[in-house]
């Protein structure tokens, strides 16, 4: 019988399975030294993602630090005492794998996917990767100019450097508002030290966390992962009580509007115009993805409608949402020319806010539901998908969410449950972010400004 409530994921119980829609089973186990595996078979698949996670991200990190996290990801390809930088690509490439990582604000991960026969690869190099870097004081040079140079690349993007900047303005004192990279000066400022102060303090036995998903069995990943974290000195010790997943309190509140703009001599001007939004854990999460698709999540949108199909206004527009364990953000993004940008942004204003009086129409609801089901039930298919939902599961809420009952809760959210989300949303103060030739006044930035005041008092 199809669920409709997650399964949890409870830290007091070594060994857990359960069986999923479709066939598919879930089983985790705590290694004796708190390592945490969890794994999730595929019928019919004849390849494996695995990943290395730890809940670690650019919020975590201290002065002086700022920029290590990503910084460390880039130097745990670089070798290790049994492997160089080479043999660590050579692996992959001769297998046609593909190996990777990401840093986010709250976690870290290292992936692998390659074919199942392959799978003692991609644990042997992954976990010497993760538990036995060197960080050779060469290398971290080499990679500190790796790093300006992406952190370059970025900053010649006006998108990335609108949304970092409308981040900073929501987030503003916060460490959520700092870029996950660091900035070209904090990464000129940080040391071997700091970054290796980092590692030692956050890749810790009780820390990681291993997912893998496809053609994959639990056993045998146990066998394998036990011999590579034995010889990386990471072995039988048993552990105690494994921490308290992290919690993070709340964030003070967002007080008063902002508006900041980059100076670009450019063809378009890149608005950003929004507030906080819920944290990782709410309900209405649910609602949120459903409101978003509404609002601006396609071509049928809203604002896709409004700003671009109606009026030609702009190429890109859309809007977005970000959750984290203690906060979030909501937005609405377009390009568009800077003759035009007052226009565009009073336009998705109002946009915005006739739907937070209105909420969807049925039509619309029942056409983001299917949209939204259709997609996650496509993401469904692919194993990097589901190691990265296993990852993301056990180092944040403690529960799994399977396909049937994530499509429940996006079929039971109701008209008025989007409409009460928007007009919440919409009384936030108004953060606004502009790259390119614009200014306040040239925005009418006051106008836009006031008008969220008199909703707020109405």
């Amino acid at each position: 019988m199809a669920t409709t409530s997650p399964f949890p994921l409870p830290l007091d119980v070594d060994d857990s399975s359960f069986e999923l829609d479709g066939g598919a089973t879930v089983r985790r186990t705590v290694l004796p030294n708190g390592v945490r595996v969890l794994t999730e078979n595929m019928p019919g698949a004849h390849s494996v993602t695995l990943g290395i996670w730890v809940p670690v991200g650019s919020r975590d990190e201290h002065e002086g630090q700022f920029g290590s996290t990503h910084f460390l990801e880039h130097l745990l390809f670089k070798g290790t005492p049994t492997r160089t930088a080479m043999d660590i690509a050579v692996a992959f490439d001769e297998i046609g794998g593909e190996s990777n990582a990401l840093t986010g604000k709250e976690h870290t991960c290292y992936y692998a996917k390659v074919r199942d026969a392959d799978l003692g690869v991609a644990v042997d190099v992954l976990t010497d990767m993760v538990i036995s870097s060197v960080i050779d004081p060469d290398e971290f040079e080499r990679e500190r100019k790796v790093i300006l140079e992406e952190l370059a690349m970025s900053e010649d993007d006006p998108t990335d450097v609108a949304h970092e900047l409308f981040s900073s303005l929501v987030y503003r004192g916060e460490s959520l508002g700092r870029p996950i990279g660091g900035t070209p000066e904090s990464i000129n400022a940080v040391g071997r030290d700091a970054v290796w102060a980092h590692y030692r303090a956050n890749y810790r036995p009780e820390d990681i966390v291993v997912t893998a998903a496809g053609a994959i069995d639990h056993g045998d990943l146990l066998a394998r992962l036990g011999e590579a974290l034995a010889a990386g000195g990471m072995g039988a010790s048993t552990h105690g009580a494994l921490h308290p997943r992290r919690t993070r309190g709340a964030l003070p509140a967002l007080v008063g509007p902002s508006f900041e703009v980059r100076q670009r001599d450019a063809e378009q001007v890149n608005l950003i115009m929004g507030t906080r939004g819920i944290p990782g854990w709410d309900e209405r999460r649910f609602t949120l993805s459903v409101l978003n698709g509404v609002l601006g999540g396609g071509m049928s949108s809203r604002l896709f409608q409004e700003v671009r199909e109606q009026r030609g206004l702009a190429y890109s527009v859309y809007s977005f949402s970000g959750t984290y364990a203690d906060a979030g953000s909501f937005g609405v993004y377009a390009g568009t020319r800077p003759d035009s940008a007052p226009e565009v942004a009073h336009l998705m204003q109002d946009v915005v806010a006739r739907f937070a009086e209105e909420g969807p129409t049925a039509t619309e609801l029942a056409r983001v539901k299917g949209q939204l089901s259709g997609g996650i039930t496509l993401g469904f298919e692919d194993s990097s998908h589901h190691m990265t939902r296993l990852g993301k599961s056990e180092i944040g809420l403690g529960e799994l969410w399977d396909l049937p009952a994530t499509i429940a809760r996006i079929r039971d959210v109701t008209a008025e449950q989007v409409r009460d989300l928007t007009a919440e949303l919409v009384a936030g103060p108004l953060q606004i972010a502009a790259v390119g030739p614009i200014d306040a006044d040239r925005l009418r930035v006051s106008e836009l400004q006031s008008t969220v005041s008199a909703a707020q008092a109405h």
